[in-house]
């Protein structure tokens, strides 16, 4: 059966999900996650807005953009001006939408990316043509690769200047097709209001994905009365939310007769608002649960059911918990290559029930001897109903043994304070000074690791990273778009390794000028630390073009941006320094020395199974 618009708007778990996502009540108000009531419905005031923005005459197309957005409920987009979307810029001067100008289009697309993730709605950039465009073109691809939901506005030449090769002319729609989950080229100004917020609706519906409306400068500057009308995405693109039944049966059946069942929540649980639903189920029948990292934070890392994440760099007990379990509940991911190691013994003893929205990733990598298609939510209800819980399985042993792997395999670390600063030992002192619902950025490398290892998670959306894609530079334009979409109340900081910062670091300038709340943390080894690390354990040493020793001061750079800086040298600098970059009220840089020659373990070697993971070098 197919949910209709007015199912999705009447349904009050959606109208709980959103006003989670936009409530900004104080946190010692916000009520307990178990007694959340959706009480935080769009106010009148913001409703008659979106409504006269979908209603009125807009007179250029250019206003017809901005009148799609505002009707789509956008409160903020980030890009870069440029000659061809000038008369779209022109426009939004106008609107209620705040425009923050990023210093590159990159930091534009990861700013949007990472504001959609914590806001729940597609975030939006902007850029102009040509290089421009292509300049969103790795921010997209990241998107599109962790199933992000965001709206890309490119502008293009004229359209009859187009394939003449004119300046700052590139075949954005060409370019940007397979990265993206749809893109338009907008060919009227009496239409292109309507195709923008189709495309915004389209991005976050189903399984979501990035959009983008490549916009020719003649169809922005021409004329329209027409209105823009509601954002809606085409009725084809809207999948149903309840599972079949006789898939939901089956699945229920295999886990009731399981000795060993284990959940595995990817990211589609936390972008399908499934996290109530998943932490239920699991708590309900003593299911252990592992997520993969995109799903951390689906289920609260403190908990004794929670065997944190697995894959390449995954917790020892997570991955003994996966080579071991005779049921595999799989939701919402895609078993991507680095949580399954290799494919042939990923899982060997389980039978597997795959729960995901999308059916092009049932049995894709994985075989699913249960495939559930259906919205997460919705199916780990039907999926509880089923079971029931006098059916439901005895796991007792089976949780003793993943807590006798725990013991075993410990997430630990030697320190001697007279060597060089351990990674994690910082990582570890900031989540001890901080909020247990702050948000996390990082860029990618072993500092991601590091951030992900060492940090206690319990909140959906908290972890905002680059997962499929391994975009490098990913944490301070993130960070930025986090610090934007997030309560005042709420806390932000982005780990960073020295190599990734600098690709984005002119995103610095735009955290001094926008006066952002943000702590960036370089751990700094200068290496690609990474990169380094493989060289050592499978080239021989060999460290090509991997040693960064020729980087500058990140402390003093951060001041001669604006920000303040602070460095750490020693451990007897960690305290001070966390306190002082805390109770700084704008955005600091922590300049953390770390210790150059420490490696991300566990560590299951590319290709390997599971449960073969390494501890040290010697081990691989």
């Amino acid at each position: 059966m197919e949910e209709t618009d007015d199912d999705r708007a009447s349904d009050p778990r959606r109208r709980a999900r959103r006003g989670r996502r936009r409530g900004r009540t104080d946190r010692a108000e916000r009520p307990d996650e178990a007694d959340a009531e959706p009480t935080d419905e769009p106010t009148a005031d913001a409703a008659a807005a979106r409504a006269e923005a979908a209603t009125r005459s807009p007179g250029t197309g250019a206003n017809a953009v901005i009148a799609a957005l505002e009707a789509a409920g956008v409160e903020t987009a980030f890009g870069v001006q440029g000659g061809a979307i000038m008369p779209v810029y022109d426009a939004l001067s106008a609107s209620s939408i705040h425009h923050v100008t990023m210093a590159h289009e990159q930091g534009a697309v990861h700013a949007a990316d990472a504001y959609g993730i914590v806001r729940g709605d597609p975030g939006v950039c902007m850029a102009t043509s040509g290089p421009g465009a292509t300049n969103l073109v790795t921010g997209i691809a990241d998107a599109s690769m962790d199933s992000d939901a965001m709206l890309a506005l490119t502008g293009q030449v004229p359209s009859d200047m187009v394939g003449s090769d004119a300046f700052q002319e590139t075949d954005t729609v060409g370019v940007t097709a397979p990265i993206t989950k749809h893109n338009y080229f907008a060919s009227d100004s009496d239409d292109v209001g309507r195709t923008v917020g189709e495309a915004f609706a389209l991005a976050g519906t189903g399984r979501p994905g990035p959009t983008l409306v490549d916009l020719p400068k003649d169809v922005t500057f021409g004329e329209t009365d027409r209105p823009v009308g509601e954002p809606a995405a085409p009725d084809r693109a809207i999948p149903d939310a309840e599972a079949d039944d006789r898939q939901v049966e089956e699945a229920a059946s295999a886990i009731q007769r399981a000795e060993r069942p284990l959940c595995l929540f990817g990211g589609g649980v936390i972008k399908g608002d499934a996290t109530e639903e998943a932490r239920a189920f699991a708590r309900e029948f003593g299911i252990p649960v592992v997520t993969t990292m995109p799903g951390i934070g689906s289920f609260p890392e403190d908990e004794d059911l929670c065997l944190s994440w697995a894959g390449m760099h995954g917790t020892g007990y997570a991955n003994m918990a996966i080579t071991h379990t005779d049921c595999l509940i799989a939701v919402g991911t895609r078993f991507d290559d680095r949580l399954t190691g290799g494919v042939d013994t990923f899982a060997p003893e389980a039978e597997v029930v795959h729960v995901d929205i999308d059916p092009a990733e049932i049995s894709k990598n994985v075989h699913a001897d249960y495939p559930v298609i259906g919205d997460a939510a919705t199916v780990l209800d039907q999926l509880d109903a089923a079971i029931g819980y006098a059916d439901a399985p005895d796991t007792a042993a089976w949780r003793e043994q993943c807590a006798a792997w725990r013991e075993q395999y410990p997430m630990d670390y030697a320190i001697d304070p007279d060597e060089p600063v351990k990674p994690q030992f910082v990582v570890e002192a900031f989540d001890a000074a901080m909020d247990d619902d702050a948000y996390v950025t990082t860029g990618v490398g072993q500092h991601q690791m590091w951030a992900a290892q060492y940090w206690t998670y319990r909140e959906p959306r908290t972890f905002v990273s680059s997962h499929g894609l391994g975009t490098m530079g990913y944490g301070l334009p993130a960070a930025i778009g986090a610090r934007v979409a997030a309560d005042d109340d709420r806390q932000v900081i982005s780990f960073e390794g020295d190599g990734s910062f600098l690709m984005t670091i002119q995103e610095l300038s735009v955290a001094v000028r926008e006066n952002l709340d943000v702590t960036i943390v370089v751990l700094n080894n200068e290496y690609i630390g990474m990169v380094r690390q493989w060289q050592d354990a499978f080239f021989e040493g060999n460290h090509m073009a991997s040693q960064y020793d020729w980087m500058p001061e990140f402390d003093t750079l951060a001041e001669a941006f604006g920000a303040k800086g602070f460095r750490i040298d020693e451990y007897d600098d960690v305290e001070g320094v966390v306190e002082e970059a805390l109770a700084y009220d704008g955005p600091s840089v922590v300049d953390a020395h770390i210790d150059p020659e420490e490696n991300v373990y566990p560590m299951v070697a590319s290709g390997a199974a599971n449960g073969q993971f390494a501890l040290a070098e010697d081990q691989l």
